[in-house]
């Protein structure tokens, strides 16, 4: 037969206005709703035929589109049957718009193919130390993760079984739940969306179709990584459903602390502690680095907290092209003894009357701002 008029369906005129249409549906729901007719058998089909014209005609891009081609316009040409829906029945609008919006144009009861679902990404802490951060190294890993069954092979069904069709949605996956005089969709509730139950399950992983596993790895950490860095291995996450690609593994690092470079985002800062009398001399003072050691001219009267900087010996830099590596800060700590020898508070004694300025006068001769 020839495919329905969604307009005679809800009793409304082709030029009806959206409230108008909305109006007529809520009248017609509430009047055949299933909960309101629990005798008449009819009553369930005839109020999925309404459901299904007021998701077209209740939407404006789909009621144009209807307007402009009929059903077959919503199904992109597809269909059967020389009046484009060949032994169409009106009893099914809601079972194939239900389909054709959800990803399938079939019959009520036909069963949408499982769909492909990517792997779940996996994160894994691993603790290198500093030198490592910098030199880069390869680490062994351990990682929990979620892997196919290898019994079932994915299914969730004991071997020589298969998941069945669910009687409740008829394979689609959704069934509709009145709602006061009103009816949605949403999973079914007996295979949670699926569309198969399994009546046997597999005695491996008990109908998950997964198992938990522990798989193993040498990762190499490039050089460069701080605290917190993030080292992405793409494919070895959690595997696909479905035929779907697996995830993908994130290893973040957590670096020990050296006792003697401290990390300063790109570059690394290093704390030298200078006497009194090579800050005031100047002095030339062996100094580490990331590879070795360098000797560093200090300049006479060197002020406490003083930074000199060693261009590109720093640490490796991950992912930038300006320069490859960062700097190493050298900052000048200059040392006062807690306590003075004889001989040493002499000497400290002749200094402060060779040196006797009072850097301080300056604080009160200069006046209000």
């Amino acid at each position: 037969m020839a495919e329905p008029d969604l307009y005679k369906v809800l009793g409304v005129d082709r030029k009806a206005t959206p409230q108008e249409v909305k109006k007529a549906y809520r009248k017609l729901a509430r009047e055949w709703h299933p909960d309101r007719n629990p005798d008449d058998p009819k009553a369930e089909a005839r109020f999925k035929e309404i459901s299904a014209a007021y998701d077209v005609l209740g939407d404006p891009e789909k009621r144009k589109q209807y307007d402009s081609g009929g059903l077959s316009s919503l199904f992109g040409g597809a269909g059967g049957g020389q009046g484009g829906f060949g032994g169409f029945d009106a009893g099914s609008v809601s079972d194939i718009l239900s389909n054709l919006f959800g990803g399938g144009a079939g019959g009520g009861a036909r069963r949408q193919r499982p769909r492909a679902e990517r792997g779940r990404d996996l994160e894994v802490d691993v603790s290198i130390s500093f030198e490592q951060a910098i030199e880069g190294a390869q680490v062994p890993l351990s990682v929990p993760t979620t892997t196919i069954c290898a019994t079932c092979h994915g299914t969730g069904a004991r071997p020589g079984t298969a998941p069945t069709t669910c009687p409740r949605c008829q394979g689609r996956g959704v069934e509709v739940q009145g709602q006061g005089p009103f009816a949605i969709s949403q999973p079914c509730t007996l295979c949670h969306g699926r569309g198969t139950v399994i009546e046997d399950v597999c005695p491996t992983c008990s109908g998950s179709g997964a198992t938990r596993t522990i798989k193993r790895y040498k990762v190499n950490i490039p050089a460069g990584v701080r605290e917190g860095s993030k080292v992405r291995l793409a494919g070895k996450g959690e595997e696909g459903r479905n035929g779907g690609p697996p995830g993908d593994l994130f290893v973040v690092t957590h670096v020990a602390a050296s006792p003697i470079f401290k990390r300063r985002g790109d570059n690394v800062e290093v704390e030298v502690p200078l006497t009194i009398p090579e800050a005031i001399r100047g002095a030339e003072v062996e100094v580490p680095t990331l590879d070795g050691r360098k000797t560093l001219r200090v300049p006479p009267g060197t002020k406490h907290g003083t930074v000199q900087r060693l261009r590109n010996e720093g640490p490796p830099k991950l992912g930038k092209s300006d320069s490859p590596r960062g700097d190493i800060h050298y900052r000048f700590v200059i040392e006062v003894p807690a306590s003075l020898s004889q001989e040493q508070s002499e000497a400290v004694d002749k200094l402060s009357e060779v040196m006797n300025g009072n850097p301080r006068e300056r604080l009160f001769t200069a006046g209000p701002a």
